[in-house]
């Protein structure tokens, strides 16, 4: 197979730029290592509401899945992903989550009992309960209202449930909905997290190389900057165009991705970027993008 071929090519494990959220591959860019601090202030003092946003693909699942790897055994951590749906609805995915049987015929005055009583049992047990929601963007206001709720449990001046949502740029806005002044009044943190500039999508690259035994010398810097140009330092489409110029180089017995590989992948029309309007880069190549503005007027990690 084409994968297996460049991994003998190149000499590598396994392939540097997969699209499934791997924290061994995790490279810490000054972002990811803001958004992570946030995660970790969030834990550490006990915030009823943490929040982390960012685009698609720009690594947010990934940063979840290195902190639950590495959480101290007395926090008791539930996940939910892509939870949808209207009242109680909600409570059955948090029961679910963690790991709490719930009769299917239970009411929601039940269900949240159940869950009270669990939240109280593991804070006297000495452990405290951390509710993760990734892609809460998708969650309705009345929805986010309804976590605010779950966060009554807590009394005196412990906090016995946290909350951690995480999504996309569409979370953000929601919360400063009129509606959830309540809820925005208990976020203790909130952070965005950005693309990676054209420095950090060299670091990046080379650092996925590195990470499989490759010298992270297999793409030319020619080709490192297309590649930024063409994803918008997007990390998931970095991912997809590396992986793609590794197969083509390879078929071709070339050691290293330079330039003419990347524009004949775009050429092909194999390669799937952001959706948005069309530009010729200065080399001629149609790319999905927009152009990207120029480093001085780009957002500092």
């Amino acid at each position: 197979m084409a994968i297996d071929l460049y991994m003998n090519f190149f000499g590598f494990r396994e392939r540097p730029f997969t699209l499934l959220p791997d924290p061994d591959f995790l490279y810490w860019s000054g972002a990811h290592r803001k958004a992570y601090t946030i995660l970790e202030y969030g834990i550490a003092t006990r915030a009823p509401l943490t929040v982390v946003t960012g685009e698609i693909g720009v690594g947010k699942t990934t940063l979840l899945q290195y902190l639950l790897s590495s959480v101290d055994p007395d926090i008791r951590i539930g996940l939910i992903s892509n939870a949808q749906g209207e009242r109680g609805d909600l409570l059955r995915w948090v029961l679910y989550a963690l790991d709490i049987r719930a009769d299917p015929d239970a009411d929601y005055v039940s269900m949240f009992q159940q869950f009270q009583d669990f939240v109280i049992t593991e804070y006297a047990q000495g452990r405290y309960v951390v509710l993760v929601i990734d892609e809460a963007q998708n969650l309705s206001i009345q929805t986010l209202e309804e976590l605010r709720m779950l966060t009554n449990i807590n009394a005196n001046k412990d906090e016995l449930l946290q909350l951690i949502l995480v999504g996309q740029p569409e979370l953000r806005r929601m919360i400063q909905d009129p509606r959830l002044e309540q809820f925005a009044q208990r976020i203790a943190a909130a952070y965005h997290l950005e693309r990676l500039d054209e420095t950090a999508t060299r670091a990046y690259i080379r650092h996925r190389l590195q990470h499989v035994d490759g010298s992270g010398e297999e793409f030319t810097e020619a080709a490192i900057a297309a590649v930024h140009a063409e994803t918008r330092g997007t990390p998931r489409l970095i991912n997809k165009l590396c992986d793609l110029a590794l197969v083509y180089a390879a078929s071709a017995e070339e050691r290293r991705v330079d330039l003419p590989i990347i524009r004949e992948i775009l050429s092909d029309g194999v390669f799937v970027g952001p959706f948005t309007q069309g530009a010729l880069n200065p080399g001629g190549v149609m790319l999905l993008c927009d152009p990207v503005p120029s480093e001085k007027n780009e957002a500092a990690e």
